[in-house]
């Protein structure tokens, strides 16, 4: 998985639904784990924060390691954690326990969003695989907010719906490389992969990201307490509007994946972002349903077209992958800050307030966002065709350029006779000895 490839996506698509779905759920995860147990919103905040530092340390971790482990073992490994870590806290009503069982999911979680965001990156196309990742975890989350206030109350529900999705994923975890050993022939060879390239403008959009995350996500965290508490909603109501909004989502999602790189990145995710901040202001301050569900959802639309122009942006700085891991894991580190920060700023001052500070950060991310995607594309992305190679094998982009340290090859001299030719060699086409060849010589 270091070089571009043309394997199918879809297995890539099943494992960014299992590892994502844990923060999409968030909202329901936390309002429910306050309402179900002896937990105040603030403590409930900081489990989902748990959660989600759990999944960013995984990230952090695995960057470099993926290949040498195996993305399918790997891949396993993540489901497998998910399911026991979620399902033992779905099952359990201790606090220990459910604290417990989160952190394991989160490592399931975070390594299966690792894989996936490696396998992304060596796509010919990172940007189509993300929006059909996106599309598949929204349209997912959508069903649960839909679901789940109808099954009843408890903490174990969306708990359990991340669980069950991590089981269904592993079969596709078959169509995964199995190691280190089906490296494609264009790839580096194992133990000399080349340094980070793009160093400063990764560093820039992974510490943006980290930032752009704990805004968005300070406000997805206590937005299920917005509904409730400020805006008078009941708990069905709020998820139709959830599932409305990640309806709209779905939308945006398309519009993006149309779009692709034709327009570059700069435009959607500086423009993105500073529309995001107006969204946030209008959900915060929401003291009713028409502007929850106006801010909501115009925000849900917004935010999941710019989070796949990022993670594309990541993806193209490195066709290795390690950029696209790492800014997701800071992005991870930035979402699991976010509940709990959330539930610290509305304590403090209020959901208005909180709207207010968040979207003014929001509007200074979007300058440095923009201008690493400038710098890095310079605006419209036009590419042709590229070569492939016999067997379908995509040519690695440093194939043809010699590296510094290889052998200079030695200068053949070619003579060139210039003597005129003979009349004879422009004679009409044909044999010009129409007689038998001589015989060869006795032996």
């Amino acid at each position: 998985m270091s070089a571009r490839t043309t394997a199918p996506s879809w297995p890539l698509v099943a494992l960014f639904t299992a590892g994502y779905l844990a923060p999409y759920l968030l909202p329901t995860t936390v309002g429910r784990l306050d309402a179900a147990l002896p937990l105040s919103a603030t403590q409930a905040g900081a489990v989902g924060s748990l959660l989600l530092l759990s999944s960013a340390a995984a990230g952090f971790a695995l960057a470099s390691r993926i290949h040498r482990l195996g993305a399918r073992r790997l891949a396993r490994a993540g489901l497998l954690l998910a399911v026991a870590g979620y399902g033992t806290a779905a099952l359990s009503a201790s606090v220990p326990v459910v604290i417990a069982g989160a952190l394991v999911g989160g490592l399931g979680s975070g390594t299966a969003t690792t894989v996936a965001a490696a396998g992304t990156a060596a796509r010919r196309d990172p940007h189509r695989t993300t929006t059909l990742g996106l599309l598949s975890v929204s349209a997912l989350a959508a069903a649960v907010y839909l679901t789940v206030p109808h099954l009843g109350p408890g903490h174990g529900l969306p708990l359990a719906a991340v669980a069950l999705t991590a089981a269904l994923v592993w079969p596709a975890t078959a169509h995964l490389p199995a190691g280190s050993g089906e490296v494609p022939a264009t790839a580096h060879r194992p133990g000399s992969t080349p340094p980070l390239p793009h160093r400063r403008a990764g560093l820039v959009l992974a510490a943006a990201m980290l930032c752009w995350s704990l805004a968005q996500n300070s406000l997805w965290g206590v937005s299920s307490h917005i509904g409730t508490r400020q805006a008078g909603l009941g708990e069905a109501t709020v998820g139709v509007v959830f599932a409305a909004a990640l309806g709209a989502g779905l939308l945006g999602v398309l519009c993006a994946g149309a779009l692709g790189p034709r327009i570059g990145r700069a435009l959607p995710v500086g423009a993105g972002t500073a529309l995001i901040a107006v969204c946030i202001v209008v959900s915060a301050g929401a003291d009713g349903l028409t502007s929850f569900a106006v801010g909501e959802i115009a925000w849900n639309a917004l935010y999941p077209v710019v989070l796949s122009y990022l993670i594309s942006l990541a993806a193209s700085l490195d066709p290795h992958g390690r950029w696209a891991v790492l800014a997701g894991s800071a992005s991870s580190l930035g979402t699991a800050c976010g509940p709990l920060t959330g539930s610290l700023l509305s304590a403090a001052a209020g959901y208005p307030a909180m709207g207010w500070v968040l979207a003014t950060a929001l509007v200074l991310l979007a300058v440095p966002l923009a201008g690493v995607a400038l710098r890095t594309t310079g605006g419209p992305v036009l590419r042709g065709p590229e070569p492939v190679l016999r067997g379908g094998a995509v040519p690695h982009p440093d194939a043809a350029v010699p590296h510094a340290s290889a052998v200079e090859q030695p200068v053949v001299e070619i003579t060139v006779d210039h003597s005129r030719p003979r009349q004879r060699e422009f004679d009409t086409a044909g044999p010009q000895n129409s007689g038998p060849s001589p015989a060869p010589p006795a032996s």
